[in-house]
């Protein structure tokens, strides 16, 4: 291996090093599900008042202390038309289907909680999504003619149910159900919810009749206020893949919460297809039906907790027009389950581009249209995803075969060549030029390009990324169990807990597979490099490899294992080659001699 070779190797092992770096986790912890109390505050200009009507034409929530909502205090909040709807008695229905089982409240007419059926979390408990700790989500936001701001979560609405009452629903059967608040004479707003078993979604249709006396500044929102709760054991992992984001303009529009204690904030403008959130394995989208909203506004905040833990919660809502008529219907679709890619695509509405694929325009396509695809034909006929892993790296390997013989060839014409070399260098260590131009004549001599050993490894790092992130977000990975120690493939597979985290790598425990994944790595470099002055590198690249890949999700591990073991064997066998049969000069290509033209049969042309 030569010296270029070396730096270039180093180089693009360092530009992995920082871009994992900042996207690998830290510390294990769950996060306790707390609940954050809530008050309205319009977010107005300069010595604008709240009670004013004239107010900005955005709503807003902000969080702020709780207050009571007893008569006095209900008053100044809701001010006289809505501070009545603010006491009631809270009744709740349960909807049980196939894959999830979720609890309705007339105390704001949401969702108190949402529970996944066929997933578990970390501890093996339910996945709960939503929690009645933060007393529930998906709720309407306007501002009344009083300036007051009015969240229907802290109205109680009617509804023909009896409290407890459980509705179970088969696959394709499907259940309507409707919450009423009535705001005065004529006046109301409906909410009607339709649920159909075996899929994650929900039908939803918001009526205002008579509002138009009620509603100002011609806008409302449909907002999910509390983020979901987190599932994985990883809370600064969860977090990293923890996202609001907005479809507008043909594209999704993304905002994370990455300072502590500071609010990130984003307006988008314009027609607006949905808006999501997301943990890394799941997610919420609402999204309009029948026509875009106006806009979005998205809003995270992140907070540290006990044991080095993070957590991000987000709010989103959807901007949508209030037109002022006597009668107004909207309509909306609500997914709340796994993000998983092939489901999500499903829609037709680009609810797909919030799956974690990589970027955009390099390594997303490889991950979309040729990884993801290839992992589920496999799987489709091999149930365990370890030897799915196993046999893709086989086929991988075969595919790259020939990137990989070049690189090798090149290599090894290299250790070749570094005694001639050395004789140049000593000849001309006098003159730098001369020494360059010499070593330069050396490689066309033999037809040897000095970086032919870096540039296929190069052009293999696009696959490596798009395997990373199927790898650390592919649902179907979750919990997924190979063999032995190894009991999910989407997180490291830990055999050592340290009583100490490392800083700058953030390691506070050893991952089995990427500890035999260095030393494949040992192995490969023993076997192919020869110059002395090297030597370091052999021990060098192996260990910072290790230090990069045990905080990596096990499969990638494995991956990178299988597929280091086949390079060993391909590289021993291509050792045996005699070195003198490596190096072959150059052929100089003969000079033609120009031939001359044809000018015809010479009896043909004296008889014409």
């Amino acid at each position: 291996m030569g010296k270029k070779e070396t730096i270039g190797i180093i180089l693009i092992t360092l530009v992995l090093f920082v871009w994992m770096y900042f996207n690998t986790p830290k510390t294990p912890v769950q996060p306790p599900h707390t609940k954050t109390p809530t008050e309205h505050v319009i977010d107005s200009t300069a010595g604008e008042s709240a009670a004013t009507p004239s107010v900005p034409k955005t709503l807003r929530k902000m969080q702020e202390p709780a207050v009571s909502t007893g008569d006095t205090s209900a008053l100044r909040l809701y001010g006289k038309t809505f501070a009545p709807l603010a006491r009631g008695t809270e009744k709740t229905i349960t909807i049980e289907t196939s894959l999830y089982t979720a609890v309705l409240s007339t105390e704001g007419g949401v969702l108190k909680d949402w529970t996944l059926t066929k997933y578990t979390t970390w501890r093996g408990g339910p996945v709960e999504l939503v929690s009645y700790k933060h007393d529930g989500d998906y709720s309407l936001l306007f501002q009344a003619m009083d300036g007051k701001l009015i969240d229907t979560k802290d109205l109680y609405f009617t509804a023909p149910i009896t409290n407890g009452e459980v509705v179970k629903l088969k696959n394709g059967e499907t259940y309507g159900l409707t919450f009423t608040l009535n705001v005065g004479d004529s006046a109301r707003i409906v909410r009607e919810f339709t649920f159909k078993g075996g899929v994650y979604n929900f039908g939803s249709r918001v009526e205002f009749r008579h509002m138009d006396r009620y509603i100002a500044n011609y806008e409302y929102q449909v907002t999910w206020e509390h983020g979901l709760n987190y599932t994985e054991e990883n809370s600064v992992d969860e977090s990293s893949f923890s996202t609001a984001y907005a479809y507008s303009g043909g594209e999704a529009v993304s905002l994370e919460a990455s300072k502590a204690g500071e609010a990130a904030k984003q307006e988008i403008t314009g027609n607006t297809n949905w808006v999501a959130q997301t943990t890394k394995y799941f997610t919420v989208a609402i999204v309009p039906k029948g026509k875009p909203a106006d806009g979005a506004y998205l809003r995270g905040t992140e907070d540290h907790l006990p044991n080095n833990g993070l957590q991000r919660q987000y709010y989103t809502a959807l901007e949508m027009r209030f037109e002022g008529q006597p009668v107004q219907t909207d309509s909306f679709m609500v997914y709340i389950g796994p993000l998983d890619y092939n489901i999500l695509k499903g829609y037709n509405v680009g609810l797909e581009e919030i799956v974690g694929l990589g970027w955009k325009w390099v390594i997303r396509p490889i991950a979309e249209y040729i990884m993801l695809p290839a992992f589920e034909f496999l799987h489709s006929f091999i149930p365990n995803y370890g030897i799915v892993i196993i046999l893709f790296s086989i086929i991988l390997k075969l595919l790259l075969n020939p990137l990989t013989v070049s690189s090798m060839k090149s290599m090894r014409k290299m250790q070749a060549l570094q005694p001639m070399m050395e004789e140049i260098k000593q000849k001309y260590k006098e003159d730098q030029q001369k020494m360059n131009q010499a070593i330069m004549n050396l490689y066309k001599e033999y037809k040897i390009n000095p970086m032919g050993g870096c540039l296929p490894m190069f052009l293999q790092l696009p696959i490596l990324y798009a395997l990373w992130a199927i790898f650390r977000s592919n649902i179907a990975l979750r919990q997924s169990d190979f063999i032995w120690w190894i009991k999910d493939l989407s997180i490291p597979d830990t055999i050592l807990r340290l009583p100490f985290t490392l800083p700058i790598v953030g390691m506070n425990q050893v991952s089995g597979l990427a500890a035999l994944m260095a030393v494949t790595q040992f192995i490969q470099m023993k076997m192919t490099t020869k110059d002395p002055r090297q030597k370091m590198m052999i021990y060098f690249m192996p260990v910072m490899m290790w230090l990069i890949f045990n905080n990596l999700p096990a499969g990638l591990n494995l991956y990178y294992f299988i597929y280091n073991l086949m390079a060993i064997g391909q590289q021993y066998f291509m050792n045996k080659k005699p070195m003198e049969e490596v190096l072959v000069k150059a052929t100089p290509k003969k000079k033609e001699r120009p031939t001359r033209p044809v000018m015809g049969n010479r009896s043909m042309r004296r008889g014409s």
